[in-house]
């Protein structure tokens, strides 16, 4: 029976850090948040992710596809289209980075509150 794979993140050669490193960026979180809703084609992830570009969201899809996030399911009728869905590993991800969503949001008042009363302190000890 095989052991279970231990990893330490604070470790600098652990794997877990390229997870971090690439399930942390914006647009990582917005496709699975966007397809948590329902499977889409890439012209519908293109349209429901203001602001993505073609290209970047390719990259993502097929970082997402790699490691298990998602499956890619070509279609082929008189056009051919491909639909990107969650995978079980992919959901389970998107509901615990709703925790993170769900406490940004909840908080992000506080920190644009703290960031500017740093920034008036800052603009007063340079003008001193």
């Amino acid at each position: 029976m095989n052991k279970p794979l231990k990893f330490n993140i604070f470790h600098p050669d652990c794997p877990a850090r390229l997870f971090f490193e690439k399930f942390a960026d914006k647009w990582i979180l917005l496709i699975v948040y966007t397809l948590d809703q329902e499977s889409q084609h890439f012209n519908e992830l293109k349209k429901n992710i203001l602001g993505i570009s073609p290209k970047v969201l390719s990259q993502k899809l097929k970082i997402l596809e790699r490691d298990g996030f998602l499956t890619r399911t070509i279609h082929e009728d008189n056009v051919i289209r491909v639909e990107y869905a969650l995978t079980e590993i992919g959901k389970d991800f998107v509901q615990n980075a709703y925790l993170m969503k769900d406490w940004v949001e909840a908080n992000m008042g506080k920190v644009l509150k703290s960031r500017q009363g740093f920034d008036q302190r800052q603009e007063q000890a340079e003008s001193v």
